[in-house]
């Protein structure tokens, strides 16, 4: 029985290990190549379900869409979005969409996750309702975010909490910075300022 349970917590410390480093930041070098659907049509509710976030309001701002938890070694990265939020907010729009399919780190109601990230971070930008970012179910912001055939740029798969996707002023997607680049790195500023 031990060597059962051995195996099993082996198992989850190599999948929580590799979840966590994998994945390489990808900018988009491909030029010319166009989506096959807009971001502009894309939408999604309000982490309290009472509004409708509508990207078309963002035509000619950036926009940082990053899949987040309340209970990840990640989860302090809510600190440097609200910086970047408040540093950027006339050029940039940072939505957080949580999510629960990673390690269950976020398993609380919208309630629980509007408070906790208001309580310890400040966070101030717009949060979505908690959705999937992949396999069966996926939302369609993701699916546009992840699929070249309708972003006209690249395939993704997120990872783990905290992967971010840069799309630019013109609605194209941009770049992709899995969870260990942090909101505040020289990496991520400098494909914001380009």
């Amino acid at each position: 029985m031990r060597r059962i349970w051995y195996f099993l917590a082996s198992g989850a410390v190599l999948f929580l290990i590799k979840g966590c480093m994998s994945g390489q930041s990808k900018s988009v070098t491909t030029q010319g190549a166009e989506p096959t659907a807009s971001f502009y049509d894309l939408k999604i509710l309000s982490l309290d379900g009472k509004d409708t976030i509508q990207f078309s309001a963002f035509k000619g701002k950036k926009v940082l869409i990053v899949n987040t938890a309340s209970a990840c070694g990640y989860t302090p990265q809510y600190e440097g979005l609200e910086q970047l939020h408040q540093m950027m907010k006339d050029s940039l729009v940072i939505i957080g969409c949580p999510c629960n399919q990673f390690g269950m780190q976020e398993s609380g109601s919208a309630e629980e996750i509007g408070a906790f990230c208001k309580k310890n971070y400040g966070v101030s930008f717009a949060m979505s309702e908690k959705i999937k970012v992949r396999g069966e179910g996926q939302h369609p912001v993701y699916q546009w975010l992840t699929q070249k055939k309708l972003n006209g740029a690249l395939d993704a798969s997120v990872a783990w909490n905290f992967n971010k996707f840069l799309v630019d002023e013109e609605g194209k997607l941009q770049a992709y910075f899995p969870s260990k680049v942090t909101p505040m790195s020289a990496e991520l500023l400098a494909a914001i300022r380009q």
